[in-house]
Order: structure tokens, then C-alpha cells, then sequence
């Protein structure tokens, strides 16, 4: 029933945002990452070519919306500004707009901090989550161009959203970059950026078909990446954020584990990092507020990053110290069933805050209830 329900919400999706019908496509990344991860999940489960092609399909309308220039734009092309033909051997190489309802803030115009959540531009922690899905689709497939094109995110994104504050220190990112990559446009740096960034990074690096030059590529953006991330403390109550940490700690386990990734120390702080945010969540009301004062897709974050334990759980079973972190962690693990319990019911999805992002929602709970093709690497 579980795998139904998520196999029906993404027939849902696709139909929706233009992936199979007559609608227009509509691509928004941070969804669209999820979504292809969902459909190598479920081609895996089933054989059923039908979910292969939706997941190549969708790759390919990203990167040939969110790779360009926008319909309101004066711009056109790629966004990075190659020719046509080289911008389609590399749709990466200019990074990937975020799919914002309206078009970014012109150079003259100040910040509005209410409308900039609607506007266009650069979330480098989409981006991660977008090469995370270039690597699936390539092991899935044995295609090395998508393992490429990610590696070719990973840098672009290192060279643009990274900068330095000094000699000697490590360096500072921006939260949010214009659509062409050329001016900041919020510069605070996310809590677990540098984090997102080491982890998928690490990924990239060890992925099996990656060429020697891209691994030596990558090398600078890992030092800096390990930099940045030296001093990091990650606890955090956001239920999304603390998600976001299981999932990372989940990818990293298999790196440590199956590739003999050296960050065992990073993989330990957070688990602990991880155990303080879900006790201080414990004490939230939120998961009792009726469906019209919630935001389902930050707490199906946290639901996804919850099953991430199942993979962490057989992976460490050998080491003493990290079982005991993750069965002081598995105490949490109702909250996942809590939540996708609630927002399975048809009656709350009817609600506004769910009509209101139905995409991403829709696509966060597929992922919930089916989320080995996130996972599984």
C-alpha cells in the first residue's frame, strides 16, 4: 500500500508539471531531484521501463529549463553562456536556476525579504541535491555523462557560491546566487551548506566511472569544503534541517563503510548532532497542529531523514560506539510513521498549506513512503 500510494502520487506529479500529459513543464529543482530519485526507485522495485524514462525525461526538461534562461528574461540560451551545441555536451557548467514563480531581482533593485522567496536565482543546496540525482540516474544507467555533468556542478557551484575572508582561514559561502552565477544575492551562508557540499562532494569523488581529472578536480572543493565544515556545530530544530543531517549521516555511512571514506569522526558528531535536534523536537507541538498550520514538506523531511537510519543501522553494526548513537536515534523513529500517516490522508492534503506547494509535497511524501531510490546508491 505504501509503494501504491507513492507510485500514484508521482503519475500525479508528472501529469501536473508536464512530465507526461499536455501541460506545460513546469521544473522546479529542489522537487525535480527527489522526483528522479523516486522514479530510479520504483523502475528498480517494479522493472517497468515506464519509470527509467520518466526519470531521463525529467532530467533532460531540467536541464533544458532551469539550464537557460527564463521566458521573461531579456537573456536567452544557456545560462552559462556557451553556444548551443557545447551547452548541450555540458548543461551543467552554469549551474541550474531554482524555478522561482518570478524572475530574479534586477542589479538596481534593492532586497525585499518577503519576495525574495519568490523570486529566481542559485540555492546552492539544491544544487547538491541535484548532482545527488545526476549520480543515481548514472549508476542506474552505467552513463558516465550524468556522473560528469554532476562533478561539473559540483565545481561551478565550489567557484561561485565560495569565497574567501582571508589568507589563511577557511572560507565563507553565499546563500543564494543571481540566475548567471555573476553577483550574490542573499550573502548569508546556509547552516548545513558547507556540510551538503562536503558530503556530496565525497560522493562524487569515490562514485565508480568518474575520470581521474574530475577526481583530481573535486580535491580543492573537498579541503575546502572540510574547512569550512572543521568548526561546524549542526544541531538544529528545523524538522527539514534535522532530515537533512540523518540523510547526509546516511550517505556518509555507506561511503565509510563500503568505500573506506576516512570521516568516521564527521559521521559520529552527526549522529550526536542529530540526537540533540530530535530531543529538542520532541518537546515541538508541531506535529499535533492541524494540517493548515503545517508545512508538510519540512516535516516529510525529517520523515525521509528518519528512514535513512534503517541503511545507517545495518551498515555501522559492526562498530560498537556508532550502533549505540543510532539506537538511541531509532527511539524517534514513530515520528516518520506519525507524519506519513497524516499527510496520507486524502482529507488533509486537501488543506491549503498542502494545495499551496502541492508539487514538492507531493513529491517529499512519494519519497517518504518508497524511499529506497534515494537511498540506495
Amino acid at each position: 500500500m505504501r509503494h501504491k500510494l507513492a507510485q500514484n502520487l508521482m503519475e500525479e506529479f508528472a501529469v501536473s508539471t508536464g512530465l507526461s500529459g499536455k501541460a506545460p513543464p513546469r521544473r522546479y529543482l529542489w522537487t525535480d531531484a527527489f522526483a528522479v530519485c523516486n522514479f530510479l526507485g520504483f523502475y528498480r522495485e517494479t522493472g517497468n521501463d515506464h519509470y527509467l524514462q520518466f526519470a531521463l525525461k525529467l532530467v533532460d526538461q531540467v536541464h533544458h529549463i532551469l539550464g537557460q534562461h527564463r521566458n521573461d528574461d531579456s537573456r536567452s540560451g544557456w545560462i552559462s553562456g556557451l553556444p548551443k551545441e557545447k551547452g548541450e555536451r555540458h548543461p551543467t557548467l552554469g549551474g541550474l536556476r531554482i524555478g522561482k514563480k518570478f524572475n530574479e531581482r534586477g542589479v538596481d533593485q534593492g532586497p525585499d525579504s518577503q519576495l525574495e522567496w519568490d523570486q529566481d536565482g542559485q540555492y546552492f543546496h539544491y544544487l547538491t541535491k541535484w548532482m545527488h540525482a545526476l549520480l543515481c540516474v548514472s549508476r542506474e544507467t552505467g552513463e558516465n555523462r550524468y556522473l560528469l555533468w554532476a562533478a561539473e556542478l559540483a565545481m561551478t557551484a565550489h567557484n561561485t557560491f565560495t569565497y574567501a575572508i582571508s589568507s589563511n582561514g577557511p572560507k565563507r559561502m553565499v546563500w543564494k546566487m543571481s540566475i548567471d552565477l555573476s553577483r550574490p544575492l542573499v550573502e548569508s551562508m546556509g547552516h548545513h551548506d558547507p556540510l551538503d557540499g562536503l558530503i556530496t562532494s565525497l560522493e562524487l569523488q569515490t562514485a565508480e566511472g568518474l575520470s581521474a581529472r574530475s577526481k583530481s578536480d573535486l580535491a580543492p572543493v573537498i579541503v575546502d569544503m572540510t574547512r569550512m565544515c572543521s568548526q561546524g556545530h549542526w544541531a538544529t530544530e528545523d524538522p527539514l534541517g534535522i532530515g537533512g543531517l540523518l540523510t547526509d549521516a546516511a550517505l556518509l555511512a555507506q561511503m565509510v563503510v563500503e568505500q573506506g571514506v576516512e570521516r568516521r569522526d564527521l559521521l559520529i558528531q552527526l549522529l550526536q548532532e542529530t540526537e540533540l535536534s530530535l530531543r529538542s523536537f520532541t518537546g515541538s507541538p508541531l506535529l499535533g497542529d492541524p494540517a493548515e498550520r503545517r508545512l508538510a514538506f519540512r516535516e516529510l523531511g525529517l520523515s525521509i531523514g528518519l528512514h535513512g537510519l534503517d541503511w545507517i543501522e545495518s551498515l555501522v553494526s559492526h562498530d560498537r560506539e556508532m550502533t549505540a548513537l543510532v539506537r538511541s536515534l531509532l527511539v524517534y523513529r514513530s515520528f516518520a510513521e506519525q507524519i506519513e500517516d497524516f499527510w496520507s490522508n486524502s482529507a488533509h492534503r486537501d488543506s491549503s498549506t498542502w494545495v499551496d506547494h502541492r508539487e514538492i509535497n507531493t513529491v517529499m511524501l512519494a519519497t517518504s513512503l518508497a524511499p529506497e531510490g534515494y537511498f540506495k546508491l
